[in-house]
């Protein structure tokens, strides 16, 4: 519903009242003599249009400190602002109303009278002061005024063409200074600034000191415009368009998606502390990428290859534990014996702590199954305060495994050398490489010549993976294999390692191991106590000779966990005592002794001689 009112003559200064209804209005500043419509939708505004309409239509006007506010109050209002009618009122169905209003003079809030349920304030109007400037100086101004109008339009800024007629029109330095504010599309403080100079010579000569400004601002956009328009080709006409698209994004603060990810590719890169040639690579890749469609398939291969130089640790490694009896501790704390393997890793450690820059050893532990090679790695990395990789080359066939794919390929991946490091997280892991002495050789290569580059500490600073195609450091990773046997090694490769003979271990040592380490275990795992079990060591010394005959002590853990099992299930059926396993009742346990010491002929015989036989687990007579 539109409701209008009949013209009235304007009121002069003494015929407005020194108290009016009080409207915030938000991103703009109401001059004396506009016309303008305003959408309300506030109850505190609209109540305060309500009662200008109710009595004589004239409603103060004064803009918001802070447009985000709300709810403001006294203190989030400018004092200064215009008092104006209201002409016509719109009620929307959204239930805000559109009035339609005209400025009409200055003035200047002295007391805030009523807060709730709307402002309400009393006023003091504002007089033009008459310029105290002689007409000539007051016509330069004017004239200055327009001709820096007239440059700013030239240089693209939008102003109404009927603005420009009225403008050209008037002489008088206040209405002029009021209707070029307010079209300039300026920031609420600066236009609110304009309204508060009370002389309009001056206030004419700031808005003048503002156009002079705004012609710098669209001169050196222009001359931007015009650079970036001079470096691009004519004929690259789409590749401008884009240009400038990105360049509104930009200043919109909308980017696309693929500035996005090339811009995060591009702070990862940064990040990563790369090499140079590696960075060379990375940044030139990069650049292939921004100038591609992401839809392309090609897109999708550099994407990935990206994430994978950004993500591995070029930079980035792990502090050695260089405090010699400390190490020594964790070493003897995960294993038994083993004397030679531990003296040689803290022999290392002890030149590190001497040298600051040592390359990685290379050692090779070779051994019968189950005397502890794999987790002899585990606790050498423990020891030293690195990350620990393990990779299995049992049945490895493919040169690609260690080498990599081209990325020609399609799903092509780097080596596990360099999905290892990766995984790790540092560029000086403890690797191991498990069964090297398994390696199989078929028409894709011989994984065994690939290792020749990897465990050679003279070639190793540059190891180059077919899929990155850049030389990657090596040089600080200690590689550790193990195998069975050195006879299936590729000599070449045998030569650049040092063999470290781990052999099975004695009664003794078996016995040892058993204690410390395999029945704490084995207690953890099956929920039972040193209260529930007694195992003596004549017993133990009997499972390890009549039931195992193995150089390791996996065959031992199995038995004892048979054990562990059938005391378990004692205890579960209500028998809490403590159980004693003797040699006595040790068949109740286990069966059968599996293995029964051979006597040695108590007097010679014919054709029947006695000798000693040794085999990896200890030797026999």
């Amino acid at each position: 519903m539109t409701e209008d009112y009949p013209e009235i003559p304007t009121p002069s200064i003494e015929q407005i009242p020194e108290e009016l209804p009080l409207l915030p209005v938000r991103d703009i500043v109401v001059f004396p003599y506009m016309v303008l419509p305003l959408f309300v939708g506030r109850d505190v505004s609209i109540k305060a249009i309500e009662a200008a309409l109710s009595s004589n239509r004239l409603i103060f006007l004064t803009t918001q400190k802070n447009q985000d506010v709300e709810v403001p109050e006294t203190q989030d209002l400018y004092r200064m602002g215009t008092v104006g009618v209201i002409m016509r009122m719109l009620k929307l169905p959204d239930a805000r109303i559109k009035i339609l209003i005209q400025g009409l003079t200055k003035a200047r809030v002295q007391e805030f009278t009523q807060t709730n349920p709307f402002f309400s304030a009393r006023i003091e109007t504002c007089t033009e002061l008459p310029t105290a400037l002689s007409s000539l100086e007051k016509e330069a101004t004017v004239r200055s005024t327009r001709e820096a109008l007239d440059k700013i339009i030239g240089l693209g800024k939008v102003v109404m063409p009927d603005v420009l007629t009225v403008i050209e029109n008037l002489d008088d330095p206040g209405r002029l200074a009021d209707i070029i504010s307010s079209n300039l599309g300026l920031n609420v403080e600066t236009t609110q600034g304009v309204l508060e100079i009370e002389d309009p010579l001056l206030r004419l000569r700031r808005v003048n000191e503002i156009l002079g400004n705004e012609q710098d601002v669209l001169a050196m956009q222009q001359k931007i415009q015009a650079e970036a328009k001079g470096e691009m080709d004519k004929t690259q006409r789409e590749y401008f368009l884009r240009e400038q698209l990105r360049a509104i994004q930009k200043e919109l603060g909308e980017l696309d998606d693929r500035s996005e990810e090339v811009a995060e590719f591009r702070r990862k890169i940064q990040e990563a502390a790369m090499p140079d040639k590696v960075l060379k690579e990375a940044e030139k890749q990069l650049k292939r990428l921004e100038k591609m469609h992401q839809d392309t398939a090609e897109a999708g291969t550099i994407r990935t290859y990206l994430e994978w130089m950004v993500e591995l640790p070029w930079n980035h490694h792990s502090e050695d534990n260089l405090d010699i009896p400390q190490a020594s501790q964790v070493l003897h704390e995960d294993h038994y014996d083993l004397e030679r393997v531990k003296e040689r890793i803290l022999e290392y450690l002890a030149v590190c702590k001497l040298k600051a820059k040592m390359k990685g050893p290379i050692l090779c532990f070779v051994g019968p199954p189950g005397v502890g090679k794999t987790s002899l790695g585990k606790s050498i990395a423990r020891a030293m305060g690195r990350e620990f990789v393990r990779m299995s080359l049992g049945g490895t066939r493919d040169e690609a495994e260690i080498r990599g794919h081209r990325r020609t390929y399609v799903g092509a991946l780097p080596g596990r050398i360099v999905q290892g490091i990766k995984q790790a997280g540092t560029n000086n892991p403890v690797f191991m490489l498990d069964e090297v002495d398994k390696i199989g050789t078929d028409f894709r290569g011989d994984p065994s010549a690939a290792l020749l580059e990897v465990l050679d500490p003279e070639q190793n600073h540059a190891f180059m993976d077919h899929y990155l195609g850049v030389p990657v450091d090596l040089s600080k990773v200690m590689f550790i294999t193990t195998a069975n046997l050195t006879d299936p090694i590729l000599s070449a490769l045998r030569d650049r390692m040092e063999i470290i003979e781990i052999p099975g271990y004695s009664e003794e040592e078996k016995l040892g191991i058993a204690q410390r380490f395999l029945i704490p275990r084995q207690l953890e795992e099956h929920g039972i106590t040193e209260e529930h079990l007694l195992l003596t060591d004549r017993c133990l010394a009997r499972i390890i000779s009549q039931y195992t005959k193995e150089a390791g002590v996996r065959n031992l853990e199995r038995e004892l966990a048979n054990v562990m099992r059938k005391v378990a299930k004692r205890i579960a059926e209500g028998k809490t005592k403590q159980h004693q396993v003797t040699p006595r009742n040790l068949h109740h346990y286990l069966g059968v002794p599996k293995y029964v010491p051979d006597q040695e002929q108590e007097k010679d015989e014919v054709g029947v001689s006695t000798g000693l036989a040794w085999t990896e687990t200890g030797g026999d007579v």
